[in-house]
């Protein structure tokens, strides 16, 4: 399921089963608990940063699931747990939800450190780093653990969901690989849109339909900067308005995480060849640790960062 939830759809499908919203934002639905998702009674995120927590929000807020998060980092889960509360406070103050429901809403996350404890889940979403050898430890793990019925997916913006499956002795069940079934496949498409997304759905390459589109485009933009063709604002500038979207490519790229943007080009250069290159004054920026968005290439706009922070973590 999908990495994202960058900062103009939000993503939490993946291959065959990428679900993307654009009008989720503080959105209460009620009446998705759930007839629609008889059987998926628990949901299992790994996992308790921004992407994780997001995920958790919304299995909690809009397909009014319980969920548990698997982190082993206690800071992390405070971290994480506060920012909850955050955004439940937020959609309480602009009336998205009253306060009964916000309640409702932070009693059905419950935080796990150790594996062991998913074992009663029936869907795991993984929302770890972009690293395959992390994201096949866990689904090894997982493995271990869960029910036999269980459905794993991965939130991999990239990385080919076959091979993160090949750690498994359930690939039937991972959402969605070369032997995933219908069945899987059937069950996450409801569980999707309970949860308010739209699916659409990729065959399992890398970058699948997002990133192999965006990743490029955001790549090319940092190369013009890098040649001197036009200055960031220009590039930006010209973009935003030529193609109406609500950002350009390298505030996006900020946006996302330099250090994401890198990750997603180099599995798609060593998958795909020369073409998708990462751009050098991208990795120079990576190698120098300049990963903030807000100090590196979006400085221009600081009082509009915490916004759409808060918005996209919610989507």
């Amino acid at each position: 399921m999908t990495r994202l939830f960058n900062s103009m759809i939000s993503q939490i499908g993946h291959h065959m089963n990428k679900c993307y919203t654009a009008n989720g934002v503080g959105l209460f639905r009620s009446c998705f608990h759930s007839s629609a998702v008889t059987q998926v009674k628990q949901l299992g995120v790994v996992g308790a940063g921004q992407m994780g927590i997001g995920i958790a929000l919304v299995g909690a807020k809009v397909a009014q699931l319980p969920v548990k998060i698997l982190d082993t980092n206690l800071k992390q889960i405070e971290k994480g747990l506060k920012l909850v509360d955050v955004l439940i406070s937020k959609d309480v103050s602009k009336n998205r939800i009253t306060d009964e429901e916000g309640v409702f809403i932070k009693k059905r996350i419950t935080t796990v450190t150790d594996i062991s404890e998913l074992s009663d889940v029936d869907f795991i979403i993984e929302a770890v780093s972009e690293n395959i050898d992390l994201k096949r430890k866990f689904f090894e793990d997982l493995d271990n653990v869960l029910n036999k019925e269980s459905i794993l997916a991965t939130n991999t913006s990239s990385i080919s969901i076959t091979k993160i499956a090949a750690a498994t002795k359930r690939p039937e069940k991972i959402i969605s690989g070369l032997t995933t079934s219908d069945e899987t496949l059937n069950i996450t498409k409801k569980l999707a849109i309970s949860m308010g997304k739209t699916c659409t759905q990729s065959q399992d390459v890398p970058g699948f339909i997002a990133n192999r589109l965006l990743m490029p485009y955001i790549n090319e933009a940092i190369i013009v900067l890098e040649q001197g063709i036009a200055t960031r604002e220009d590039v930006d500038t010209t973009m935003k308005l030529g193609t109406n979207t609500p950002m350009g490519p390298l505030t996006l790229a900020d946006f996302i995480g330099l250090d994401t943007c890198l990750a997603i080009m180099k599995v798609l250069h060593n998958e795909l060849g020369e073409k998708y290159r990462p751009a050098i004054l991208l990795q120079k920026y990576v190698d120098a640790g300049l990963l903030d968005s807000i100090k590196v290439i979006w400085a221009e706009f600081p009082e509009v960062i915490q916004e759409i922070k808060l918005i996209h973590l919610i989507l």
